[in-house]
Protein backbone atom coordinates (compact mmCIF):
# COMPACT_ATOMS: atom_id res chain seq x y z
CA UNK A 1 0.00 0.00 0.00
CA UNK A 2 2.77 2.48 0.83
CA UNK A 3 4.79 1.40 -2.42
CA UNK A 4 1.65 2.40 -4.38
CA UNK A 5 1.04 5.46 -2.75
CA UNK A 6 4.88 6.52 -3.17
CA UNK A 7 3.97 5.62 -7.00
CA UNK A 8 1.06 7.74 -7.33
CA UNK A 9 2.85 10.70 -5.77
CA UNK A 10 6.18 10.22 -8.06
CA UNK A 11 3.68 10.61 -11.24
CA UNK A 12 1.88 13.23 -9.11
CA UNK A 13 5.24 15.22 -9.34
CA UNK A 14 5.96 14.26 -12.53
CA UNK A 15 3.03 15.41 -13.94
CA UNK A 16 2.97 18.86 -11.76
CA UNK A 17 6.26 19.27 -13.46
CA UNK A 18 5.35 18.86 -17.10
CA UNK A 19 1.97 21.15 -16.30
CA UNK A 20 4.02 23.69 -14.55
CA UNK A 21 7.16 23.83 -17.11
CA UNK A 22 4.73 24.25 -19.83
CA UNK A 23 3.54 27.43 -18.17
CA UNK A 24 6.51 29.18 -18.55
CA UNK A 25 7.39 30.75 -22.39
CA UNK A 26 10.98 32.13 -22.51
CA UNK A 27 11.08 34.90 -25.08
CA UNK A 28 15.12 35.47 -26.08
CA UNK A 29 16.31 38.75 -27.42
CA UNK A 30 15.73 38.26 -30.88
CA UNK A 31 12.12 36.84 -31.17
CA UNK A 32 8.63 37.62 -30.69
CA UNK A 33 6.44 35.02 -29.32
CA UNK A 34 2.97 34.61 -30.11
CA UNK A 35 0.77 33.03 -27.78
CA UNK A 36 -2.22 31.72 -29.23
CA UNK A 37 -5.66 30.89 -27.22
CA UNK A 38 -7.54 28.43 -29.72
CA UNK A 39 -5.81 28.72 -32.56
CA UNK A 40 -6.38 32.75 -32.30
CA UNK A 41 -3.70 35.26 -30.60
CA UNK A 42 -4.10 36.15 -27.55
CA UNK A 43 -1.17 38.49 -27.37
CA UNK A 44 2.68 38.70 -28.32
CA UNK A 45 5.39 39.14 -26.34
CA UNK A 46 8.06 41.45 -27.56
CA UNK A 47 10.32 41.88 -24.64
CA UNK A 48 13.05 39.44 -23.70
CA UNK A 49 12.16 37.28 -20.47
CA UNK A 50 9.97 34.60 -19.14
CA UNK A 51 5.82 34.91 -19.26
CA UNK A 52 3.26 32.41 -18.69
CA UNK A 53 0.55 30.52 -20.64
CA UNK A 54 -2.29 28.30 -19.90
CA UNK A 55 -1.18 25.29 -20.50
CA UNK A 56 -3.45 22.75 -23.29
CA UNK A 57 -5.16 26.05 -24.37
CA UNK A 58 -2.46 28.32 -25.52
CA UNK A 59 0.31 27.45 -27.37
CA UNK A 60 3.50 29.69 -28.51
CA UNK A 61 4.91 30.35 -31.62
CA UNK A 62 8.13 32.20 -32.50
CA UNK A 63 9.50 34.85 -35.25
CA UNK A 64 12.63 36.22 -35.55
CA UNK A 65 13.04 40.28 -34.27
CA UNK A 66 16.04 40.56 -36.21
CA UNK A 67 17.39 42.00 -39.74
CA UNK A 68 17.11 39.09 -42.33
CA UNK A 69 18.71 38.96 -45.55
CA UNK A 70 16.94 37.98 -48.36
CA UNK A 71 19.30 37.08 -52.14
CA UNK A 72 16.72 38.11 -54.62
CA UNK A 73 17.38 36.17 -57.97
CA UNK A 74 18.62 38.18 -61.25
CA UNK A 75 16.41 39.23 -63.28
CA UNK A 76 16.16 41.21 -66.88
CA UNK A 77 15.30 45.02 -66.42
CA UNK A 78 15.02 47.11 -69.45
CA UNK A 79 16.35 50.89 -69.53
CA UNK A 80 14.60 53.60 -70.77
CA UNK A 81 16.54 54.29 -74.38
CA UNK A 82 15.16 50.18 -74.71
CA UNK A 83 18.50 48.03 -73.51
CA UNK A 84 18.64 45.31 -71.58
CA UNK A 85 20.67 45.12 -68.03
CA UNK A 86 21.04 42.16 -65.36
CA UNK A 87 20.10 43.28 -61.71
CA UNK A 88 21.21 41.14 -58.90
CA UNK A 89 20.08 42.81 -55.58
CA UNK A 90 19.65 41.62 -52.03
CA UNK A 91 17.32 42.96 -49.24
CA UNK A 92 17.80 43.65 -45.85
CA UNK A 93 14.25 43.77 -44.02
CA UNK A 94 13.32 42.52 -40.44
CA UNK A 95 9.16 42.08 -39.08
CA UNK A 96 8.30 45.17 -37.35
CA UNK A 97 4.80 44.09 -36.41
CA UNK A 98 4.48 40.61 -35.71
CA UNK A 99 0.47 40.83 -35.17
CA UNK A 100 0.12 42.06 -39.06
CA UNK A 101 2.69 39.72 -40.36
CA UNK A 102 0.59 36.72 -39.02
CA UNK A 103 -2.32 37.88 -39.88
CA UNK A 104 -1.54 38.46 -43.60
CA UNK A 105 1.79 36.11 -44.04
CA UNK A 106 0.93 33.21 -41.40
CA UNK A 107 3.66 33.49 -39.46
CA UNK A 108 5.47 32.37 -42.86
CA UNK A 109 9.22 33.88 -43.81
CA UNK A 110 8.76 32.28 -46.79
CA UNK A 111 5.51 33.70 -47.84
CA UNK A 112 7.31 37.00 -46.89
CA UNK A 113 10.16 36.75 -48.84
CA UNK A 114 8.09 35.68 -51.46
CA UNK A 115 6.14 39.48 -51.20
CA UNK A 116 9.36 41.05 -50.77
CA UNK A 117 10.50 39.35 -54.14
CA UNK A 118 7.80 40.81 -55.90
CA UNK A 119 7.78 44.10 -54.49
CA UNK A 120 11.05 44.79 -54.82
CA UNK A 121 11.44 43.26 -58.46
CA UNK A 122 8.36 45.50 -59.66
CA UNK A 123 9.69 48.82 -58.13
CA UNK A 124 13.41 47.45 -59.69
CA UNK A 125 11.73 47.72 -62.94
CA UNK A 126 9.71 50.21 -63.16
CA UNK A 127 13.09 52.90 -61.83
CA UNK A 128 15.41 51.30 -64.22
CA UNK A 129 12.78 51.63 -67.38
CA UNK A 130 12.67 55.32 -66.24
CA UNK A 131 16.00 56.05 -66.19
CA UNK A 132 18.47 55.62 -69.22
CA UNK A 133 21.23 53.23 -69.07
CA UNK A 134 24.35 55.68 -68.69
CA UNK A 135 21.89 57.31 -65.62
CA UNK A 136 21.92 53.29 -64.40
CA UNK A 137 25.17 52.46 -64.50
CA UNK A 138 26.77 55.71 -62.52
CA UNK A 139 23.66 55.43 -60.14
CA UNK A 140 25.22 52.01 -58.92
CA UNK A 141 26.80 54.13 -56.60
CA UNK A 142 23.86 54.47 -54.05
CA UNK A 143 21.21 56.41 -55.84
CA UNK A 144 19.83 53.85 -57.37
CA UNK A 145 19.19 51.98 -54.45
CA UNK A 146 17.81 54.97 -52.99
CA UNK A 147 15.09 55.50 -55.83
CA UNK A 148 14.08 51.74 -55.39
CA UNK A 149 13.29 52.18 -51.57
CA UNK A 150 11.26 55.50 -52.48
CA UNK A 151 9.20 54.08 -55.15
CA UNK A 152 8.53 50.99 -52.70
CA UNK A 153 7.69 53.55 -50.01
CA UNK A 154 5.69 52.27 -47.51
CA UNK A 155 3.72 49.32 -49.16
CA UNK A 156 5.14 46.17 -47.06
CA UNK A 157 3.76 47.97 -43.84
CA UNK A 158 0.26 46.08 -44.37
CA UNK A 159 2.77 42.71 -43.98
CA UNK A 160 4.42 43.85 -40.70
CA UNK A 161 7.64 44.07 -42.76
CA UNK A 162 9.44 47.00 -43.15
CA UNK A 163 13.00 47.11 -46.45
CA UNK A 164 15.98 48.81 -43.99
CA UNK A 165 18.30 48.15 -47.16
CA UNK A 166 18.42 47.39 -50.45
CA UNK A 167 21.84 46.97 -52.37
CA UNK A 168 22.63 46.33 -56.09
CA UNK A 169 25.27 43.70 -56.17
CA UNK A 170 25.59 43.31 -59.99
CA UNK A 171 24.25 45.61 -62.96
CA UNK A 172 25.71 43.98 -65.82
CA UNK A 173 24.80 43.56 -69.89
CA UNK A 174 23.86 40.12 -71.07
CA UNK A 175 26.80 38.54 -72.77
CA UNK A 176 25.37 38.65 -76.59
CA UNK A 177 25.17 42.95 -75.87
CA UNK A 178 28.67 43.44 -73.87
CA UNK A 179 30.75 43.65 -76.92
CA UNK A 180 28.46 46.34 -79.22
CA UNK A 181 28.18 48.28 -75.62
CA UNK A 182 31.76 48.32 -74.83
CA UNK A 183 32.80 49.07 -78.84
CA UNK A 184 29.98 52.03 -78.39
CA UNK A 185 32.00 53.21 -75.22
CA UNK A 186 35.18 52.99 -76.11
CA UNK A 187 34.21 54.43 -79.53
CA UNK A 188 33.08 57.82 -77.34
CA UNK A 189 35.92 58.13 -75.62
CA UNK A 190 38.14 58.31 -78.48
CA UNK A 191 35.66 60.99 -79.62
CA UNK A 192 35.81 62.86 -76.05
CA UNK A 193 39.77 62.34 -76.55
CA UNK A 194 39.95 63.51 -80.35
CA UNK A 195 38.09 66.58 -78.88
CA UNK A 196 40.30 67.15 -75.94
CA UNK A 197 42.98 66.87 -78.78
CA UNK A 198 41.84 69.43 -80.97
CA UNK A 199 41.04 71.40 -78.54
CA UNK A 200 44.64 71.56 -76.73
CA UNK A 201 46.01 72.18 -80.47
CA UNK A 202 43.85 75.57 -80.76
CA UNK A 203 44.99 76.47 -77.52
CA UNK A 204 48.23 75.60 -77.89
CA UNK A 205 48.26 77.68 -81.52
CA UNK A 206 47.02 80.47 -80.07
CA UNK A 207 49.79 80.48 -77.03
CA UNK A 208 52.48 80.30 -79.97
CA UNK A 209 50.85 82.86 -82.27
CA UNK A 210 50.37 85.30 -78.76
CA UNK A 211 54.02 84.45 -78.10
CA UNK A 212 55.39 84.89 -82.08
CA UNK A 213 53.53 88.41 -81.93
CA UNK A 214 55.32 89.18 -78.45
CA UNK A 215 58.84 88.25 -79.36
CA UNK A 216 58.15 90.32 -83.26
CA UNK A 217 57.18 93.63 -80.79
CA UNK A 218 59.99 92.72 -78.36
CA UNK A 219 62.65 92.75 -81.56
CA UNK A 220 61.18 95.83 -83.41
CA UNK A 221 61.20 97.55 -80.29
CA UNK A 222 65.55 96.52 -79.52
CA UNK A 223 65.89 97.07 -82.80
CA UNK A 224 64.28 100.63 -82.88
CA UNK A 225 66.38 101.21 -79.53
CA UNK A 226 69.47 100.29 -81.25
CA UNK A 227 69.08 102.70 -84.44
CA UNK A 228 68.44 105.21 -81.39
CA UNK A 229 71.57 104.56 -80.12
CA UNK A 230 73.52 104.35 -83.45
CA UNK A 231 72.18 107.45 -84.85
CA UNK A 232 72.94 108.96 -81.02
CA UNK A 233 76.75 108.02 -81.32
CA UNK A 234 76.78 108.83 -84.66
CA UNK A 235 75.86 112.20 -83.74
CA UNK A 236 78.45 112.26 -80.77
CA UNK A 237 80.99 110.73 -83.01
CA UNK A 238 80.54 114.03 -85.58
CA UNK A 239 80.00 116.27 -82.88
CA UNK A 240 83.56 114.98 -81.38
CA UNK A 241 84.80 115.64 -85.14
CA UNK A 242 83.58 119.04 -85.69
CA UNK A 243 84.96 120.35 -82.20
CA UNK A 244 88.47 118.77 -83.04
CA UNK A 245 88.55 120.09 -86.62
CA UNK A 246 87.42 123.57 -85.19
CA UNK A 247 90.51 123.43 -83.49
CA UNK A 248 93.52 124.85 -86.01
CA UNK A 249 96.12 122.78 -83.43
CA UNK A 250 94.45 119.68 -84.06
CA UNK A 251 93.47 119.88 -87.76
CA UNK A 252 96.74 118.69 -88.70
CA UNK A 253 96.83 115.50 -86.36
CA UNK A 254 93.35 114.31 -87.38
CA UNK A 255 94.00 114.44 -90.66
CA UNK A 256 97.12 112.46 -90.43
CA UNK A 257 95.29 110.03 -88.13
CA UNK A 258 92.71 109.28 -90.54
CA UNK A 259 95.03 109.44 -93.42
CA UNK A 260 96.87 106.61 -91.82
CA UNK A 261 93.63 105.20 -91.39
CA UNK A 262 92.68 105.02 -94.89
CA UNK A 263 96.13 104.02 -95.41
CA UNK A 264 95.77 100.70 -93.27
CA UNK A 265 92.40 100.02 -94.40
CA UNK A 266 93.77 99.66 -98.37
CA UNK A 267 96.39 97.68 -97.49
CA UNK A 268 94.73 94.17 -97.42
CA UNK A 269 95.82 90.29 -98.29
CA UNK A 270 99.43 89.48 -98.14
CA UNK A 271 100.48 92.17 -100.51
CA UNK A 272 101.97 95.41 -98.04
CA UNK A 273 102.75 97.29 -100.94
CA UNK A 274 101.67 100.94 -101.51
CA UNK A 275 102.00 103.06 -104.03
CA UNK A 276 101.16 106.63 -103.76
CA UNK A 277 101.44 109.16 -106.58
CA UNK A 278 103.27 112.47 -104.98
CA UNK A 279 100.51 114.75 -105.03
CA UNK A 280 98.24 112.42 -103.09
CA UNK A 281 97.19 113.46 -99.48
CA UNK A 282 99.02 110.75 -98.10
CA UNK A 283 101.87 111.56 -99.79
CA UNK A 284 101.99 114.68 -98.87
CA UNK A 285 101.66 113.94 -94.90
CA UNK A 286 105.07 111.76 -95.66
CA UNK A 287 106.87 114.22 -97.12
CA UNK A 288 105.48 116.80 -94.94
CA UNK A 289 104.19 119.31 -96.96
Amino acid sequence: MKKAIKIILVIVAILAMMIGSSCFVVTNEDQYSLVRQFGKIDHIVKEAGISYRIPFIQTVDTLPKKKLLYDLSPSDVITSDKKTMICDSYILWEITDPLKFAQTLNCSISNAESRLDTTVYNATKNVISATSQDDVISGRDGSLSEAIMASIGNSLEQYGITIRDIQIKQLDLPNDNKAAVYERMISERNNIAAQYTAEGSSEAKKIMNSTDMEVTVMLSEAEKEAEILIAEGEAEYMRILSEAYADEGRQEFYSFVRSLDALKASMKGSNKTVILSADSPIAQIFYGK
